[in-house]
């Protein structure tokens, strides 16, 4: 019964966070990944499209970018790795089409 209470108390205690942000809160934490990625992608990517995802992990946001690889004709991708609390981003190696295929709608 202990164990049982300590577990839900933990689950709780993870969850409410979560639940305590509002729509437009994590709306904002989308729109600076987002930014902040494709900023970073530029060097590498022309015109990137960016599925972003809207909540990320504990401790990160995450984001996939795809597009033309700058002076080449290859399509690449980048997966893209915010830190929620330096606000900052890094990005992984170039993924070419034989490693990877990414399809991002249009918005």
């Amino acid at each position: 019964m202990r164990r049982s209470l300590s577990a839900s108390l933990a689950f709780f205690a993870l969850t409410v966070p979560a639940l305590a942000s509002s729509d437009g809160a994590w709306e904002e934490f989308a729109a600076d990944v987002k930014k902040k990625c494709i900023e970073a992608a530029e060097p590498m990517i022309e015109k990137a499209a960016i599925a972003v995802d809207p909540f990320g992990s504990e401790r990160f946001g995450l984001a996939v970018l795809s597009g033309k690889a700058k002076g080449g004709d290859a399509t690449v991708s980048y997966i893209c790795v915010y830190d929620k609390q330096a606000q900052t981003v890094e990005l992984g190696s170039e993924l070419t089409a034989d490693t990877i295929s990414v399809t991002i709608p249009k918005n």
